[in-house]
């Protein structure tokens, strides 16, 4: 068993009610990123891309329909088993843990809607951009997509209630030895549920360390989907593009 597989994201990520908690996440919005992204990039046609921590694979669908040649990988069992049934010669989803190099190299790596420093051990966090330095190939780009964790915090709903498909999820904010914390509460069929989500609040600098750390060169930062100017005060996402 990897240490992974009993953390927080590793069960709660496998579990139905993730995905409905998070149902209403806009596609429309994502699919013109992926749009916007790959047009800045310039990637080439027909290009080979690694979608990092996929889930159930809505941008890796997205991206293999504009043209790309794509590789999903997530963790969750569950949902590659879900995302498997839109594979074709061109899109392929696989168990993987992102900490480590996938066997081949790529024009591209994203990583998406901060999928990314869940690690309860530092070492990962350096492991995983270590790995998506070696998952490209000589002209390739790497991209992490990460919520802009100050904007986040000055933000933070302490307590929220969400009502979806009849559940009543209770949440609650709040920041904990350098993590953003949501707590999760349900009662369906019966059953009460618990679970929790621990993401480290890093901020630009921060990735600017890992980065010099992992030997990677950070080429541009922006703060929106449009990949409009980064601020670290208004600025609702992080997106970093480097090689």
């Amino acid at each position: 068993m990897k240490k992974q597989d009993t953390a927080w994201f590793a069960s709660w990520f496998d579990t139905a009610y993730y995905h409905i908690l998070y149902k209403d996440r806009n596609d429309t919005e994502a699919q013109a990123f992926m749009e916007t992204l790959t047009d800045y990039l310039n990637l080439p046609e027909g290009g080979t891309i690694l979608d990092l921590a996929c889930g159930k694979g809505r941008h890796s669908r997205y991206l293999n329909k504009i043209g790309y040649d794509v590789i999903g990988a997530d963790l969750s069992e569950n949902s590659i088993n879900y995302a498997k049934r839109f594979e074709n010669e061109r899109l392929k989803f696989e168990v993987h843990d992102m900490c480590n190099p996938y066997p081949k190299t790529f024009d591209a790596v994203f990583n998406l809607f901060t999928s990314f420093g869940y690690f309860e051990d530092d070492a990962d966090n350096l492991r995983t951009i270590k790995a998506i330095k070696a998952d490209l190939n000589e002209f390739g780009f790497g991209v992490i997509d990460f919520m802009n964790s100050e904007f986040v915090i000055d933000n933070l709903v302490p307590e929220e209630v969400k009502t979806v498909d009849g559940i009543d999820f209770y949440l609650k904010r709040y920041v904990e030895d350098g993590y953003i914390i949501k707590d999760i509460e349900f009662n369906t069929d019966g059953k009460a549920f618990k679970f929790q989500e621990r993401v480290r609040g890093f901020t630009l600098a921060d990735f600017e360390a890992l980065f010099e750390q992992a030997g990677v060169y950070l080429l541009d930062v922006f703060g929106d989907y449009k990949l409009g100017k980064f601020n670290k005060h208004t600025s609702e996402r992080l997106v970093m593009i480097f090689k």
